[in-house]
């Protein structure tokens, strides 16, 4: 039986470039994130616990279901600080 063709690869004409890359596992999270994320989580769990405990008087009495909105913020606002958080 006849020997198959060898077939040569094209060599890449581009350039190789040096680039360093920065390993994402070797990398430190600032200082302030896991403060303002802890602050986070528990300014939006007062916020809750406030807003049940005063039978939805307070903490800001004029807008009513909103104050669960905006304690679900600060909460959701932790929660993407958290994802960042090595």
């Amino acid at each position: 039986m006849p020997k198959s063709r060898i077939r040569k690869k094209k060599k890449e004409n581009r350039p190789q470039l040096d680039i360093e890359v920065e390993n994402p596992l070797d990398a430190e999270s600032p200082s302030w994130l896991a403060p303002v994320m802890l602050g986070s989580f528990l300014i939006g769990l007062a916020w809750i616990v406030t807003f049940y405990i005063s039978q939805t008087l307070y903490p800001i009495p004029d807008i009513g279901a909103w104050n669960m909105v905006i304690g679900f913020a600060f909460i959701g606002v932790g929660f993407s600080l958290a994802t960042r958080w090595r």
